[in-house]
């Protein structure tokens, strides 16, 4: 059973280089013929999206340890992805958004997250080019890949490469949700499942009920990505405001990291709640770090925050509490 991990800011911040991805995986291998939600292959696909955020080079060497020796990446200013692919499944993992510069061979500047948080800000509802009106900047942002840079082409070949016919998974956190939910809709019939983690709203009703892909919503507590945007100027021909709507039924993870399918509004509101009254504590217990850190002089990226609905967004948590209910799992 894997720690939960402390809230401080080492551990949040992506990428994250000392963590273990795939850690166990030769004893729950990803199950690519299921037709029905698995929570192993949810743990899979948590952890892609959690290990997207990093370089090209870690990342490829993170995939073929855990048996996907075939890895590409795809970018352009405000999109990165990974396609990794063995003989059996293909996975299709997209960054979230950056918040930081990073480090090594391929090195990220402000150019790249300023990109990211422009996309994030255009909540304009526009045609979807199928279905229903979304979210422009993530429309835009997929379009920057998906036939510019060939990602669609490129998918299409390891999926059908050697005669065989592997099955496609999309994934993604947070910004790379919401692109992982467009390119499946684009990608339709031929996608296998799309499990994304603290994903932003993406489209309107519409395009919500024309949605025919797998899809499973995973949402940590009470993270408050998931809740934004709550509506848009809609611009399909006159502009009117336009409301947001979720795509997928919701996994919730609790306060403690239990897995709820579709819980109750009142049955969230009663887990905020608990939750609540334990940060009353870690606010006291974060206020009393702060104090000696001026005397101690402890590196602030060490101190526990207190748990919010910042910190449930961190991909590290959707990773590390479906690794913990493939363990409470296997006691029953």
């Amino acid at each position: 059973m894997k720690t939960i991990p402390e809230n401080a800011l080492a551990k949040l911040l992506v990428p994250n280089e000392s963590y273990e991805y795939f850690e166990g995986h030769h004893d729950h291998p990803f199950q690519d013929k299921a037709r029905n939600f698995e929570v192993v292959n949810a743990w899979w696909l948590a952890e892609a999206a959690f290990l997207a955020y990093a370089w090209p080079e870690f990342v490829e060497h993170s995939f073929k340890n855990a048996g996907l020796p075939h890895c590409r990446y795809f970018s352009s200013l405000s999109t990165q992805c990974y396609v990794a692919h063995n003989e059996d499944f293909v996975i299709v993992a997209f960054r979230g958004s950056e918040i930081s510069e990073r480090a090594g061979t391929e090195k990220r500047d402000l150019r790249y997250i300023i990109a990211d948080w422009v996309a994030n800000s255009r909540t304009y509802l526009v045609d979807s080019g199928r279905e229903g009106l979304v979210h422009q900047g993530f429309k835009e942002a997929l379009d920057e890949v998906w036939e510019r840079e060939y990602l669609e082409a490129y998918i299409d070949e390891v999926r059908k490469q050697g005669g065989r016919s592997r099955t496609v998974w999309f994934t993604g956190h947070s910004l790379g949700a919401a692109l992982a939910t467009l390119a499946a809709d684009r990608y339709a019939d031929e996608v296998a499942g799309l499990y994304t983690f603290g994903s932003p709203l993406v489209g309107d009703t519409a395009f919500a009920n024309a949605f025919r892909v797998d899809h499973y919503r995973f949402v940590n507590n009470d993270d408050v990505v998931t809740k934004v945007p709550f509506f848009g100027i809609r611009f399909d021909g006159v502009p009117f405001p336009g409301l947001y709507r979720h795509v997928g039924p919701t996994k919730y993870l609790d306060h403690e990291g239990h897995l709820i399918d579709n819980p109750r509004l009142m049955v969230r509101l009663k887990d905020n709640l608990r939750r609540f009254s334990k940060n009353m504590l870690d606010y006291l217990r974060y206020l009393g770090m702060r104090l000696r850190l001026r005397v101690l002089s402890t590196d602030p990226q060490d101190l526990e925050l207190p748990q919010n609905f910042l910190t449930d967004h961190a991909p590290i948590y959707y990773a590390v509490y479906l690794w913990r209910q493939i363990q409470r799992n296997r006691r029953v």
